[in-house]
Order: structure tokens, then sequence, then C-alpha cells
């Protein structure tokens, strides 16, 4: 029974989240286990996905990939704080990543652990909840966050 409920487990989260029409795929929990060692090596806290912040990474993505822009405002002049609030995260430390071409999640990682700001964002000390999607195009967005305080 027990490795039912595992490989059911497994299953949603490789399965696609439809946002708007598009198939993003959640890659959180593919990432979970790198970006907490990563953190753990800087001496950061360990990260949780969260549901709330990747529904709104999804549609983000979605909607970039959709209307073939790239970009941390959305298509309708959304900030990353407007696309949390929407998906219910009541935040009061947000931070977004984004990426373009990456063919991996291994591979996008490895670029924002390169990126001086990416990276801080990976470090933050405020944050708590993590999320990270792929939607078509290869266009990645990680939402890191701290959640009711």
């Amino acid at each position: 029974m027990r490795l039912h409920a595992i490989l059911l487990a497994s299953l949603i989260a490789l399965a696609p989240l439809a946002a708007e029409g598009q198939d993003v795929a959640n890659r959180g929990q593919a990432a979970l286990a790198w970006i907490n060692a990563f953190r753990a090596k800087e001496g950061r806290a360990p990260l949780k996905v969260s549901r709330s912040l990747t529904r709104a990474a999804a549609a983000h993505a979605a909607d970039m990939a959709r209307k073939g822009y790239f970009s941390h405002s959305g298509s309708d002049g959304s900030s990353i704080a407007d696309r949390a609030r929407r998906a219910g995260y009541r935040f009061c430390f947000i931070a977004e990543n984004i990426a373009k071409g990456q063919r991996d999640v291994n591979g996008v990682l490895i670029g924002w652990e390169a990126s001086t700001g990416h990276r801080n964002n990976m470090l933050a000390r405020e944050a708590d909840h993590v999320a990270l999607v792929e939607a078509p195009g290869r266009i990645w967005v990680m939402m890191l966050g701290r959640d009711g305080c």
C-alpha cells in the first residue's frame, strides 16, 4: 500500500500543470534535493515546494510561452507580487528567477547558481518555499517565498 502511495505521489509531481491552455511541467520536486543541498552548503535552511507558488509560476510561464515574451513583468503588467497574491500566497518575502533555453532541470539550476542575482534568490534566508516549472519553449520560472508572516 505504501509503495502505491509513493508511486502515485511521484506521478502527480511529474504531471503537467494545465495553465491557461499550456502544458507546464512542475519541476519542483525534481529540483528540491539539488536546491536543498545547495542551500545546506551555504548554511541555509531547506525549502518545501509550495502548491500556491507552483500555480503562480505556471501561470506566468504559460503566459510567456503563449504570448512569446520573456520578462519578470506579466503581459498584463503584473509583478511577481501580484501573481503570488492571485495564487493565494500571502507573503512577506517573494523572489523570482526566470530562464529560457536550458535543456533540463540541472542545466537551469547550474546556470542560476553561476549568476549572482539568481544565486542570491536561491540562497535567500527569508525563503522557506520554492516552486519550479518549465513551459513549452524551455521557459523556466522559479518562485521563492515565505508565506503567512
